[in-house]
């Protein structure tokens, strides 16, 4: 099988094209190209099909083997390894994803701007059990203690913690802790999130199904939602994670359900050919 190894801020990806629509992305086959000692190594790996409704169907599957709804800078990616395929000569692509159609953006200047939509925050949707409660102000037990989380979904369920300093944050701990309690049926990406400034915001991820990543396109925009909800933040923000920053807007509310839109770079590592049985 022939693929292309791509970043976006350091999240990676294994991206395949299916022209045929005929791979099968099993967990065991996933689990052995994301394997980064055996395998191609990845946070996650990216097929590409044809759509009906839409230029490209994504279909993305985390490290572990779990199927994700969607993956912001697998978006990103998507849209650059397209080009290089010659699948597509179009600067503006809708691709179909677990979370419905998203537009994607190449730039003039290379990087690449995805319409994500606009944040969910009706607990039946992220999906969360709120208990009655504000999500944005959720209150999860976790080993006897009360970490105060805003849970909203970008097409994926997320928990946004603000804290002192994110490098210091127990992400390896309190991250899985969080994505795996009972109260996401779907489990959750956690993030660790810091408001520097108006304008700012550093930021580390505890992936769902696949662990902390440099970078996590989706939980970027969700912390820039919790933040201008929580922190009066601006309408633009730069996002800094352990990979490289992100560029996201969002002039919404409660009430208005104005999409977030997320600027980043999207970069081929190499290419290559594997094998199937590894």
């Amino acid at each position: 099988m022939n693929f292309a190894k791509y970043q976006g801020t350091g999240n990676d990806f294994v991206m395949v094209s299916d022209s045929r629509d005929e791979l099968k992305l099993t967990p065991d086959l996933v689990r052995s190209l994301c394997n980064r000692r055996f395998g191609i190594g990845a946070d996650g790996v990216v097929r590409v099909a044809p759509a009906t409704e839409a230029d490209f169907l994504m279909d993305y599957v985390n490290a572990d083997g779990s199927v994700s709804e969607i993956c912001g800078n697998g978006l990103r990616c998507l849209a650059v390894f397209a080009r290089a395929e010659g699948l597509t000569t179009k600067d503006e692509i809708i691709v179909a994803t677990g979370a419905g159609p998203k537009t994607v953006t190449v730039q003039a200047d290379g990087r690449v701007r995805v319409d994500m939509g606009a944040p969910i925050f009706e607990p039946e949707r992220v999906p969360f059990d709120a208990k009655g409660a504000d999500p944005l102000h959720a209150k999860i037990e976790v080993d006897g203690d009360v970490v105060e989380t805003a849970v909203l979904s970008m097409g994926n369920p997320h928990a946004v913690l603000f804290v002192d300093e994110p490098k210091l944050a127990p992400v390896g701990w309190l991250g899985p802790l969080i994505e795996h309690d009972r109260r996401f049926p779907r489990k959750a990406n956690v993030e660790f999130a810091r408001v520097e400034s108006a304008e700012r915001i550093a930021l580390r991820v505890w992936e769902r199904g696949s662990g902390e990543t440099l970078a996590c396109g989706t939980g970027a925009c969700a912390a820039a939602v919790a933040a201008r909800l929580l922190r009066d933040t601006e309408e633009s923000v730069t996002v800094a994670l352990v990979g490289g920053e992100l560029a996201i807007e969002w002039s919404g509310s409660l009430a208005d359900k104005a999409s977030v839109f997320m600027t980043g770079p999207a970069t081929e590592v190499f290419r290559g050919e594997v094998h199937l049985t590894l």
